[in-house]
């Protein structure tokens, strides 16, 4: 086997370079030559005359130019600016009801029988005293008949007490009958008399129930469909047992009732006995209404009716108008919006909700002084009439108000007022 060798040879190792040198073997470090002092202060000579001339540039030219432009006085902002407009008004309150019929009715038969005929369609107009059913009048007939010869045969009784009265009374005057056969014989004449008019009102119903056997409209208006069919037995009577058949509502005029609620109520009473508004009880307030689908107020009625209480669930008293409807445009039931005045008319206050600005709770408006100064003024501002907000306190209609450029107003500033003006938006 071969010998393993570790490391080199001693001759190896002492031929190898040795790093480190000792330090009286390098050369030596030559003298740092001696600093001139006259350039350090040429430098700093130059700095100073350069510092010193863009000091003064700046004060006289750039600063001079910065303080004027300061000291300008900045351009009043311009501004377009109105009178309040100054109109007789009447203020409304609006309120959501529903149209109902001033009169309706449920046709009920008043005799019982087999529902023969109906002489009408369903949702049509009817006129009082029309045709609308018929019931089976045969039974009715039947019963006519023997009440009149009922009648007859009670007549023929009074016809014959009668004349046997008279023969009594002939006996008695020559004594052949005595008092008492005379009262017998007066006896059976009221009897039979009276069997007559029993008669007599046994016509009198049959004929009655023979025509409740033909069912007329009670009124004029629309009739609904009907709710019972041909061949049917109907229960009739007068009481509330009887079938229902079909139901009439009127449709011209027609009511609207609506709720106005206690606060509401309790203004309105205050103010009517103040003298500042008619009473609705005393008389017939004008009103408006229209339909969900209109914008303008296209129906004017009048109010007819006021709650005698409120309504202790509800808070609130129930309240009617009525409104024509001769093209029958409204049915019962629809909803609506009605107004009604708040108050008599009067001369008010009006500007546009955009010259209005909010500070926390108040309301407040910019008013343009003579010498052309902005002013905020607080004012009070009450509904929206016509378009335009009823300012209550606070504004006159001599007073010049911002309507555009509101941001560009600021108070105690100095404006360029433009002349504007304020008009109101007519609707019917």
């Amino acid at each position: 086997m071969g010998q393993v060798r570790y490391g080199g040879s001693m001759s190896d190792q002492a031929s190898a370079p040795n790093p480190y040198v000792a330090p009286e073997t390098l050369p030596p470090i030559p003298p740092h030559p001696p600093r001139n002092p006259r350039w350090l202060l040429t430098a700093l000579l130059i700095g100073a005359v350069v510092f010193g001339g863009g000091y003064w540039y700046f004060q006289h030219y750039e600063g001079a130019a910065v303080q004027s432009a300061a000291a300008a006085p900045a351009a009043p902002a311009p501004v377009t600016t109105a009178k309040p407009l100054v109109k007789e008004i009447v203020e409304w309150d609006e309120f959501t009801g529903q149209f109902e019929a001033v009169d309706s009715v449920e046709i009920r038969a008043r005799v019982s029988g087999y529902l023969e005929s109906i002489h009408f369609t369903d949702g049509q107009i009817v006129k009082e005293g029309d045709l609308l059913f018929v019931i089976d009048p045969r039974p009715f007939e039947i019963t006519l008949t023997s009440a009149q010869a009922a009648l007859n045969s009670a007549q023929a009784r009074v016809d014959l007490a009668k004349q046997q009265l008279e023969r009594a009374d002939k006996l008695k005057k020559a004594d052949f009958v005595s008092q008492s056969t005379f009262d017998e014989r007066t006896q059976e004449m009221l009897s039979a008399s009276a069997d007559a008019e029993v008669a007599n009102a046994a016509i009198a119903s049959a004929k009655l129930n023979l025509s409740f056997t033909r069912v007329l409209a009670p009124m004029s208006g629309r009739i609904g469909n009907h709710k019972v069919s041909v061949g049917n037995l109907i229960t009739g009577g007068d009481g509330g047992g009887a079938m229902p058949l079909a139901s009439i509502v009127s449709l011209d005029p027609i009511h609207f009732s609506f709720d106005v609620s206690e606060a509401d109520f309790l203004a309105y009473q205050r103010a009517a006995a103040s003298g500042r508004l008619t009473s609705a009880r005393d008389e017939k307030l004008k009103v408006s209404a229209h339909l969900t689908d209109e914008k303008v107020w296209s129906l004017a009625g009048s109010m007819d009716f006021v709650n005698n209480e409120v309504d202790r669930t509800t808070g609130t008293i129930r309240a009617r108008a009525i409104f024509p409807n001769a093209g029958l445009l409204i049915t019962p039931g629809q909803f609506g919006r009605i107004r009604i005045p708040g108050s008599d008319l009067y001369k008010a206050v009006l500007i546009p909700d955009s010259a209005i600005l909010s500070d926390q709770s108040q309301k407040i408006v910019m008013i343009v002084k003579a010498d052309g100064v902005v002013e905020p003024r607080v004012i009070r501002p009450g509904p929206l009439i016509e378009g335009l907000r009823v300012v209550r306190e606070g504004l006159t209609g001599d007073d010049e108000i911002v309507i555009d450029g509101l941001l560009r107003a600021r108070p105690g500033a100095k404006v360029a007022p433009t002349a504007g003006k304020i008009e109101a938006v007519t609707a019917n």
